[in-house]
């Protein structure tokens, strides 16, 4: 197959509580975020490190373009004609809503911890409030595909296996759960620049202090599958060019991965002392060495099918 093909908790289960918690290093409010670019809003109670506001919005619905361009299509399980399908950590719903509208006949369902903007979804498109960290608000066997992306810095390591073993509780026998992330493993980005190491090493050590890893996780997808119990597990590496050398696909995706990098601008310089001019200065350096290196953004797709007899 090729790369690019792509709060009521069930009365039978008790949902991943313990594993699926922020792991220590991490204290609500510990990181001051100052409005130095505009006013950005981050959620202070939560260890997610991107913003919330209409900014991210609006970068998450490019990004989702940006993606399904690079990838040419929205997934890769073969999901046949499922009947419910949850997207989780949903964003705006640009990704549910063309599920949504490419399986009419099906109930598609995003959950965010927020609504984030107002739309006119597809009438067989629902948003629910929840928090996948606090485990998920429906019965076992629920839906026939559950679809998880870049949630890479919003979950503590230490919470992933719990997270998706939530996953895969509400997965029906027979359905599927595909996971798609990246992370800041330097190996994984050669060839770079000094400003490019630069930036991952501070925004990992940000990450670090809220139980996150952004280097170990989109190498371990796979094994969170197996561990909760999926079998027919594929796992799929890939990387995206970045910058104009890699044509419209490469400009697309770096100027998406830019805007992210600004949007963690603030709380970078606030936790390591620095101006956060000096960080925009960084991450402009960094966006320009991706040309000069020929710089490609790595990703992960896993998927894998709950058991029949499961």
């Amino acid at each position: 197959m090729p790369w690019w093909f792509f709060r009521r908790h069930s009365r039978n289960t008790t949902p991943a509580s313990t594993s699926a918690q922020p792991s220590s290093g991490w204290q609500p409010g510990e990181v001051a975020l100052p409005r130095l670019q505009g006013s950005r809003r981050y959620l202070q109670e939560q260890p997610y490190l991107l913003p919330k506001d209409l900014g991210e919005a609006n970068r998450l619905d490019f990004q989702h373009y940006a993606l399904r361009a690079a990838l040419r299509g929205n997934y890769l399980a073969p999901i046949g004609q499922p009947r419910r399908i949850l997207d989780v950590g949903c964003g705006t719903g640009q990704w549910a809503f063309e599920l949504a509208q490419q399986f009419p006949q099906a109930e598609v369902i995003g959950l965010d911890l927020e609504l984030v903007k107002a739309t006119t979804p597809p009438s067989n498109y629902r948003f629910i409030q929840g928090d996948i960290l606090q485990g998920l608000p429906f019965d076992n066997n629920s839906f026939d595909f559950v679809h998880q992306r870049l949630l890479f810095l919003a979950i503590p390591l230490a919470a992933w296996p719990g997270v998706v073993q939530e996953l895969a509780r509400v997965t029906s026998p027979g359905g599927w759960v595909e996971l798609v992330e990246t992370g800041t493993a330097l190996q994984d980005w050669l060839p770079c620049g000094p400003a490019t190491q630069e930036f991952w090493r501070l925004a990992a050590q940000l990450a670090a202090l809220r139980g996150i890893d952004t280097d170990d996780v989109p190498h371990s997808l796979a094994r969170y599958l197996e561990e909760a119990g999926l079998v027919n597990i594929h796992y799929q590496p890939f990387s995206v060019p970045l910058g104009e050398w890699g044509g419209r696909i490469g400009s697309l995706m770096a100027l998406d991965l830019r805007e992210a990098c600004k949007a963690i601008s603030a709380p970078i310089a606030a936790r390591f002392g620095r101006s956060e001019q000096d960080v925009l200065r960084l991450i402009e350096r960094a966006s320009q060495e991706w040309n000069e290196f020929r710089t490609k953004w790595p990703f992960a797709i896993a998927y894998g099918q709950k058991p029949l007899t499961h």
